[in-house]
């Protein structure tokens, strides 16, 4: 089989400045990292100088998410000769543990870098992980609410905890998890979209209304967010069919979904992708799909290349 280097004709130092690349920008395509990695390490590891230990760290990452137990001991192995008493290398250490599963035994690696440092906040991170490995949800969100009396401003750690509530179903305190993201970045569209999700799941026409305006806000703030587009959709059709509200309230409701359900098409149609059938902009079909009642919570997240204003829907 052609090495890397063959069939991109590029040399080592391509290889590595493209590893270098996705490391700045967080970016965890594992399998491309291991087919650059492996055959940078196994190759030209001399020629790397100090860039080969983080290179090392990486590629061990990359493997043990592909299960490549085997390249990611190499690894391993190496940063421990050059690094024995490393906490950094330690946690390593566990975490491949943890991906052969042997949890107990990472976990006695995480205890002793807690030992000798009780603020490591990514061996502490690490063992919360374990327990939501084990499904022991219970248990992971009293550990990780303890952690976050120490560490507040870990805005992972929130996020990680609204995701468990979630997985409870305790859209109460997972909502609040978000609102403490969102007052320390709220110009993050993501946390607005998750927000507006938590809220119309929840259900009720207050939830629903704050869910169609923090969908809102999502748009306002990404303007290619398909998600948020659809969940504006969705809870404005919701609110223009319930009963409870008033003339005029159905009347903007019904607006802004007919208006959302047209930029859904335009999207569709200039990505070239089939519309879905249940975004027609005519108001009966708007007013039919107001009275299912669904979840809107999941994970995957559609996305196009096209833009459009939510000015126009004067929400």
């Amino acid at each position: 089989m052609a090495s890397v280097s063959e069939l991109y004709d590029v040399g080592w130092e391509e290889m590595r400045d493209k590893l270098r690349k996705w490391r700045e920008d967080n970016s965890r395509n594992s399998e491309q990292i291991v087919d650059v990695g492996e055959e940078l390490i196994s190759d030209h590891a001399s020629k790397l100088g100090d860039d080969v230990w983080i290179i090392y760290e990486q590629v061990m990452i990359a493997a043990l998410d592909c299960s490549r137990d085997d390249l990611a001991l190499t690894c391993l192995q190496e940063l421990r000769k050059q690094f024995p008493d490393s906490h950094r290398v330690k946690r390593l250490t566990g975490m491949r543990l943890e991906a052969l599963e042997r949890y107990d035994e990472a976990n006695k690696h995480y205890d002793a870098i807690l030992e000798d440092d009780p603020t490591n906040t990514a061996a502490r991170k690490r063992k919360i992980s374990i327990l939501k490995a084990q499904g022991k949800n219970g248990e992971a969100i009293r550990e990780l609410n303890e952690y976050l009396e120490q560490f507040v401003g870990d805005q992972e750690a929130w996020h990680e905890l609204s995701e468990l509530y979630i997985n409870e179903h305790d859209y109460g305190k997972a909502a609040f998890c978000l609102e403490e993201l969102m007052m320390t970045n709220p110009h993050n569209h993501l946390y607005c979209e998750q927000y507006a999700e938590v809220k119309y799941t929840q259900g009720g026409l207050e939830n629903l209304e704050l869910s169609r305006k923090y969908f809102s806000q999502a748009l306002r703030l990404n303007n290619r967010n398909m998600r948020a587009l659809f969940g504006l959709y969705m809870s404005a059709s919701h609110i223009a069919a319930s009963p409870k509200v008033s003339a005029k309230v159905k009347k903007d409701n019904i607006k802004y979904a007919a208006w959302a359900a047209n930029q859904i098409n335009r999207a569709y149609k200039v990505s070239h992708k089939p519309r879905p059938s249940d975004t027609g902009t005519h108001i009966a079909t708007v007013k039919e799909s107001a009275n299912t009642n669904c979840c809107i919570l999941g994970r995957g997240r559609p996305s196009t290349n096209v833009g459009f204003s939510i000015a126009d829907a004067d929400m």
